[in-house]
């Protein structure tokens, strides 16, 4: 026998055993250190290319770039890694809602391959989402090493997530609360420990390799109580805008989707079509952060008709780039959106009351960042900590608080779901922890089949049928084809009551006159949620299970309620961490 792998050997000492928040705790460092990592690397990347490809930006033919970049892209990932085209996120919390956070290996680098293409030859997109999924995979894959259970392995995706946009960005805490907001969707003990120190490992691995600095300087800000007031007009403009990014992504994506050509074609066409609109505003190529630095320091020049146009082009950018084919998340693209929605929200302030003593513009364009983040991931506290945290700006935090919530709860009434949720949750594959959706999920139909059901023949006379009715503990009779064994319909035993003292008819009537043949039945295979809403609908406490028209067996509401009741208790003991 092969001796054990000293890794192996090292998960299973009895000091971790004995409390397995050690064990994650130990792991989430490795997973946030390896996550910042290839945050860093796919970060440097775009960095050298964007800078060398920057002296072409000017030239006529460099609309091609983008076309170029998202073709290559595409595919990448449709020949060479074999997966489909998306942003990353949604895929993440799919794993962890479908499949206890497993995630194939390939994951850690193929969204990082093709964002570099799609971002770097300049698409409009940000890296976060590419990083957060390859984080996640990374600690999807360290806990199958390490043959951790479905609620360790969960914790160690968080842990990845929130290690990748900690680096990035160099914000521990927003990674954090992004991981468990927004992956994760539940705020327990057992997580919150393991992702923040995974958290702390993803920055100290950022601020090793490039110092420790925030991603966008800005000046102090003298906030006065009008500024604050005019905050909530911002948070509705943000909320409309990230509304309208919304719509128009899978507007984009849908008619893409339509056109009868080849997917690489599609993503170079929207490509160039975005190398047409950086032609005339360059603001809308890549990630933008450049132009976020000029506009939160107060730099940036255009006037007030430029910056509201940008606005809409680089949400039409941004919906050519990703809903075409092309690779990459929504990060980048909502902090540029949002601040140039702060800029012009600011100049028509100053146009409209010239006299008021407003704040630097600079700081609604860090108001319109937080908005928009929070409206496209309905995550205000991602959107306060995120903007706080890369700005350095803590003095904005009371209208950094108005304009998330304001954001998120108008953006959550006009689209129910965030945009990297819709998806999921319009395909009934969001499963949240605690939620009765999940609880379902994880038991299945064979698990709570009722086979001590005894079947009778159509042809049964009902003296026989009542010798049948002694010898069973059933209300229920599935009623078989005594050749073929197919399931033709079932009998209750309120319908023999009335046929009970009645001794003449014990011979007279047969099963096959009684029995009900249009019955709604299940299929091994179903959802029990799915069955369970078919039940209430047709008001029936029990329904047959059927698989190639062979009767299996019975599940009733009386057996999933007591599956369904210990179910949520190991979930909850998950949760709990004990």
């Amino acid at each position: 026998m092969p001796a054990p792998k000293p890794w192996r050997k090292f998960a299973n000492w009895n000091f971790f055993r004995n409390d397995d928040r050690l064990l994650l705790i130990a792991i989430a460092l490795v997973v946030g250190a390896c996550s910042g990592l290839a945050a860093l690397a796919l970060n440097r990347s775009l960095a050298v290319v964007l800078h060398w490809l920057q002296p072409y930006r000017t030239q006529v033919w460099a609309f091609v770039l983008p076309g170029i970049g998202a073709a290559l892209s595409s595919l990448f990932l449709d020949k060479i890694v074999n997966e489909g085209a998306g942003h990353g996120v949604p895929e993440v919390v799919y794993a962890v809602s479908r499949y206890g956070g497993l995630m194939r290996f390939r994951s850690s680098y193929s969204r990082l391959v093709s964002s570099f293409l799609t971002i770097g030859s300049g698409g409009s997109a940000g890296p976060e989402a590419p990083v957060v999924m390859s984080g996640a995979a990374i600690g999807s894959n360290i806990a199958k090493y390490f043959s951790l259970n479905d609620r360790q392995r969960i914790t160690l995706v968080g842990c990845g997530a929130a290690g990748a946009i900690a680096s990035i960005f160099n914000a521990p805490i927003a990674g954090m609360v992004f991981a468990i907001e927004v992956i994760l969707g539940e705020w327990s003990a057992l997580n919150i420990i393991p992702i923040a120190m995974a958290a702390v490992s993803g920055t100290e691995v950022s601020r090793i390799l490039r110092g420790n600095q925030i991603a966008f300087e800005h000046r102090l800000f003298d906030i006065h109580l009008i500024d604050i007031a005019a905050s909530v007009g911002l948070a509705i403009a943000a909320a409309l805008a990230s509304v309208l990014l919304t719509r128009t992504l899978r507007a984009t994506h849908r008619l893409a989707g339509r056109l009868p050509v080849p997917l690489a074609l599609r993503a170079a066409a929207g490509g160039c079509a975005v190398g047409l609109l950086g032609l005339w505003l360059p603001v809308v190529l890549g990630e933008g952060y450049h132009a976020i630095d000029e506009m939160i320091g107060g730099h940036f020049t255009a006037g007030l008709l430029i910056v509201a146009a940008a606005v809409l082009a680089k949400i039409l950018a941004t919906g050519l780039t990703l809903g075409s084919g092309g690779s990459g998340g929504i990060f980048a693209p909502s902090l540029v959106i949002g601040s140039l929605v702060g800029l012009t929200y600011h100049r028509l302030l100053v146009w409209a009351w010239p006299g008021a003593d407003w704040v630097n513009e600079g700081c609604f364009a860090l108001l319109g960042m937080a908005g928009l983040i929070s409206g496209m991931l309905q995550a205000p506290l991602t959107g306060i900590f995120l903007i706080v945290e890369i700005t350095g700006g803590y003095e904005t935090i009371l209208p950094l608080i108005i304009v998330s919530t304001i954001a998120t709860t108008m953006s959550h009434y006009l689209e129910p779901a965030s945009f990297y949720l819709k998806d999921l949750v319009e395909r009934g594959q969001l499963l949240r922890p605690g939620t009765d959706r999940r609880v379902l999920a994880d038991m299945s139909v064979r698990e709570l089949l009722e086979t001590d059901c005894i079947p009778v023949s159509p042809e049964m006379r009902l003296r026989d049928f009542i010798e049948v009715l002694k010898r069973s503990r059933r209300n229920y009779f599935p009623v078989n084809d005594p050749k073929t064994g197919v399931f033709l319909g079932i009998v209750y035993l309120d319908d023999i009551r009335p046929y009970l003292f009645d001794p003449l008819l014990y011979d007279a009537v047969v099963v096959g006159q009684i029995m009900h043949s249009d019955v709604a039945v299940a299929s091994p295979d179903d959802e029990l949620n799915d069955i369970l809403r078919r039940m209430d609908a047709g008001r029936l406490f029990s329904m047959p299970v059927v698989s190639d028209g062979i009767f299996l067996g019975m599940v009733s509401k009386a057996t999933l309620l007591d599956r369904y009741r210990r179910e949520l208790m190991v979930q909850t003991c998950w949760q709990q961490g004990a």
